[in-house]
């Protein structure tokens, strides 16, 4: 075979260099190294295209001067063996360019060796990013470089809906360089790799098994492959012995495997069915066809034992980049090409004895400034690297390639390479065609594995119904409805089961934290009921924000006690307000003495009368009975203001009294659960929910003293029994429950509490899952929607929702409190300012007329109070006297001097004597300031 091929290279050389004419002769040869690995199955692929490549541009450029001389080297899949032959070929054989190496390894190192020799390196399998210009000047790239695929890639993945993939790659340059561009794109697109798999290229196939069998215990499903042909040949030998090809997996290659298919023989293909593969377009043209024709019928005429292989994209690339080099050799216009020797040496790879290219600056300068449409597309550089173009996406399906889509960096996805529909960027799966996935389906991979839990009661929130016939679930209720509905908001698709946490028999398999548990061991890949978020949970999976508003208290029944309580009626006010109301009262009332005494002859009189006039007239007040006439303006405001708060006092009164008839109807039985506890009653709670580890753990009641039920009938009847006859004294429970147990028996039960605080039903993940951001905005716009939110709580509740809020509000009521001073402390400030006012208005106008020439009637000795009654006596006795003296000034009382006329005779000498008498009193309030006044 090597024989056959080094003949057959020798043939076509000939043929180039005699070039079919006699002038050919005389055209300039430029020397060109050629590093290949012989050995490859690419490697035998690409020498073949690159023979084919000078044969047909000289055929069709015959009339060029120049003709391009190839040395090819085998670098026998080595970064030295490269090294070595590109040493070899700059300094023993003095060419001008080389084209190679394949690995991105070998091209690293050639480079620098390039760049010392001013030698250009033109590699067209070489991908690494990292291989640029800036770091290379004499490297040039003419294929496009793995970071080119990964937008692509990351379209494809969010196309489908993917949010975790885990990348497998081998453990070399070239697998290692694309990862940082991956995380970089995946990252704006929040796809996150929960692991990476880094599988060397020495590795055994039990090295390979044992990665495999990590793989599979891990959740995530979708899976990345960028490796060689020949690792990933192997490892998806292994995939599909170990069961990973199946249904519910997803597998991708990029464009390094993918393009490299038609290499791989029919049993590796048969172990990749389903698989998608993403790799650069190459347009069907009338050339290339013809090419294909022409080098079907060489390699068959020929009779060579080289395999006859499809088209093959790094063949093509070699190919054009022959064309690239012939026609920038030939632009150059180069009249001779040397080399200058740095230093003599006998050594074939001595670093020192290599020489520069004259011709390697300029010959590099027109490489990068060459355009051509060459077979394997438009030939064009930018900075080095050739220009990104269209991808496309096929599915393998036995042993052939469906193109299924395109993608574009401009448009995105779609389905036709021409498609000019669309003219936004578009990540849309229904832009491609259905591929079939492992395990010959149509249904997606990687659908959510939604855990549902199960009950006999309340299943308003969550509701499973088995098909008779077929046996599946059909899952419905409250927190079903609005995780759809946040489904539906999504930017992007979420194929999803819900699987009801059962055991064979269709019986709940355990409670709600044994169920978030399942995420934990991967049984399941979120959780969709109404599961409370607490923080003992909240440890191993992570919940969205909450969808519904919860807390823990405690109902019980009710008790009426309306007609044996006999002093209810002082309950609405409390007694310091009670006391300040009297107080105030009385005040109002010598105020009103004070001023109107003077000029109203119903507040005068004896001095136990005029006592008794003020207690009895701040009294009538209360009642509005009194039946003294005030004159004096200034009473009239005070008892203005005074009415005006009484008016207030009672609506407040009467308010509060009828409240708390009202609410003495619903009092419970029990108020705090501290009282359940010390008395030893029973506690019930809902079957399989948390509140029974709060009951034991935070509130410290005996299990033996816990009661687990399920419906709300069973609360019904264990709350009516009551702890003392096979009952319970109180069920413990979340507040949604709770409310739909009082949408049907609400009138005799009462919510106590709340007792402890949680912040509500929500949808669980596992840890770090990058979806609990995305469905947590989508619930929040759902709950805030009031219109969606009103619908869906009306299709679930029915007409539980009306009764549950009326129910609900009157059993969730709680006693009246008394009113106290604090709630009407503005007004009694307003009624004190009013009198002390009037107080001081009344004693500015009759300042003028006192005196103090009887000031030696108020003892020096003594209290304020003492002195006030010592005055007030001798008013009233001067009063009297002056009375009696206007009534007959001879006659003596006969019942002495300080005696009493009846009040009708008082009122008759009022009538006839009323200046007399407005004389008296202005000498009694003369007193009455000398005594408070001018006192010391």
């Amino acid at each position: 075979m090597a024989n056959l091929k080094h003949l057959f290279s020798f043939i076509v050389l000939l043929i180039l260099s005699l070039g079919g004419n006699k002038q050919s002769m005389a055209d300039d040869v430029i020397r060109v190294g050629v590093v290949l690995d012989l050995n490859t199955t690419v490697g035998k692929v690409a020498e073949s295209y690159i023979l084919m490549a000078v044969y047909d541009f000289y055929a069709v450029n015959a009339n060029y001067r120049t003709r391009l001389s190839l040395f090819t080297r085998d670098s026998k899949d080595d970064v030295v063996g490269a090294a070595c032959a590109a040493l070899d070929l700059m300094k023993n054989e003095k060419v001008h360019a080389i084209i190679g190496p394949q690995s991105s390894a070998q091209a690293k190192f050639v480079a620098n060796l390039g760049e010392r020799a001013h030698v250009p390196i033109l590699s067209f399998s070489a991908t690494s990013p990292f291989l640029s210009t800036n770091h290379n000047p004499f490297f040039i790239q003419t294929t496009q470089d793995d970071s080119a695929q990964v937008k692509a890639i990351a379209a494809l993945i969010q196309a489908y809906g993917w949010r975790e993939v885990i990348p497998i790659y081998e453990d070399t340059d070239y697998g290692n360089d694309l990862t940082l561009y991956l995380i970089d794109a995946f990252q704006e697109v929040d796809v996150r790799f929960p692991y990476r798999s880094v599988i060397s290229p020495s590795s055994k196939d039990s090295d390979i098994l044992e990665e495999l069998k990590k793989l599979k215990a891990m959740q995530t499903r979708v899976f990345l492959v960028h490796m060689t042909a020949s690792l990933g040949s192997k490892l998806f030998v292994h995939v599909k012995n170990s069961g990973m090809m199946s249904e519910g997996y997803a597998w991708i290659t990029t464009q390094g495997l993918s393009s490299l298919l038609d290499t791989i023989n029919s049993k590796i293909m048969d172990s990749m069915q389903g698989v998608l593969g993403i790799r650069p377009y190459i347009r069907i043209t009338k050339d290339l066809e013809d090419f294909e024709r022409r080098r079907t019928t060489n390699y068959t005429s020929r009779k060579t034992k080289y395999k006859t292989l499809g088209l093959n994209l790094f063949g093509l690339r070699a190919y054009d980049t022959i064309w690239a080099l012939a026609m920038a050799v030939e632009k150059a216009n180069i009249e001779h090409s040397s080399f200058l020797k740095q230093n003599a040496s006998e050594s074939k790879v001595d670093l020192a004895a290599i020489g520069v290219s004259e011709i390697g600056p300029m010959l590099l300068n027109k490489i990068a400034s060459t355009r051509f449409q060459g077979l394997s597309g438009y030939f064009d550089l930018v900075k080095g690297q050739m220009k990104a173009s269209t991808f496309e996406i096929f599915n393998v399906i036995e042993r052939r390639e469906r193109i299924i889509g395109y993608w574009n960096p401009k448009k995105g996805l779609s389905q036709e390479i021409d498609d000019i529909s669309e003219i936004a960027y578009s990540t849309s799966k229904d832009k491609l065609k259905p591929p079939i996935w492992p395990g010959d389906t149509t249904n997606q991979p990687k659908k959510l594995r939604i855990g549902i839990p199960i009950g006999d009661g309340f299943n308003e929130f969550i509701k499973v119904q088995w098909h008779p016939h077929k046996g599946e679930p059909k899952v419905s209720g409250f927190s079903i409805d609005v995780f759809l509905a946040a489904l539906d908001i999504l930017p992007f698709p979420l194929p999803h089961e819900f699987v009801p946490y059962v055991n064979e028999n269709r019986q709940s398999a355990g409670t709600y934290d044994q169920l978030l548990s399942q995420i934990k061991l991967k049984n399941f890949d979120a959780v969709v009921g109404d599961t409370t978020i607490v923080a003992s949970r909240s440890s191993y999976v992570d919940f969205t924000l909450p969808y519904s508003e919860s807390s823990v208290s405690m109902v019980v029944l009710m008790k009426d006690n309306e007609k044996k309580n006999m002093w209810i009626f002082l309950k609405p006010l409390s007694w310091d307000l009670w006391l300040a109301t009297v107080a105030t009262s009385i005040f109002i009332g010598f105020v009103t003495w004070v001023l109107e005494r003077h000029v109203n002859s119903q507040f005068r009189g004896r001095f136990d009368q005029q006592i008794r006039t003020i207690f009895l007239f701040s009294f009538a007040t209360l009642t509005s009975t009194q039946r003294e006439k005030v004159v004096n303006s200034g009473s009239r405001v005070v008892l203005f203001v005074w009415a005006f708060t009484l008016l207030i006092l009672t609506q407040s009164y009467t308010a509060s009294l009828a409240s708390m008839l009202t609410v003495q109807k619903l009092k419970p039985e029990f108020d705090d659960v501290t009282e359940i506890k010390r008395n030893g009653y029973f506690v019930g709670y809902q079957k399989d929910s948390f509140v029974r580890e709060l009951l034991v753990e935070q509130l410290n009641i005996d299990e033996s003293k816990l009661k687990a039920y399920s419906t709300p009938e069973e609360y019904d009847e264990a709350l009516s029994n009551g702890s003392d006859n096979g009952g319970v004294a109180a069920i413990v429970d979340e507040i949604p429950y709770i409310k739909l147990f009082l949408s049907k028996y609400g009138s005799r039960y009462a919510i106590v509490g709340p007792i402890y605080k949680t912040d509500g039903f929500g949808f669980a993940f596992p840890r770090g899952s990058p979806l609990v951001s995305y469905i947590s905005r989508a619930t929040l716009n759902v709950t805030e929607d009031k219109d969606k939110m009103t619908d869906i709580i009306r299709k679930n509740f029915a007409s539980q929702t009306t009764s549950t809020g009326d129910n609900g509000s009157a059993a969730c009521s709680t006693y009246s409190p008394s009113l106290g001073v604090d709630s009407f402390g503005g007004l009694f400030i307003i009624v004190g300012v009013a009198s002390l006012l009037s107080l001081l208005l009344y004693v500015v106008k009759k300042f003028p007329h006192f005196h103090w020439k009887n000031s030696n009637i108020v003892p020096l000795k003594g209290s304020l109070w003492l002195s006030f009654i010592e005055l007030v006596k001798h008013s009233n006795q001067k009063y009297l006297r002056s009375w009696f003296f206007w009534r007959n000034e001879s006659t003596p009382s006969p019942e002495g001097f300080g005696a009493s006329p009846s009040m009708d005779e008082m009122r008759k000498h009022s009538r006839t004597s009323s200046e007399g008498a407005d004389d008296v009193a202005t000498d009694v309030d003369d007193e009455i300031w000398r005594c408070i006044c001018g006192r010391g």
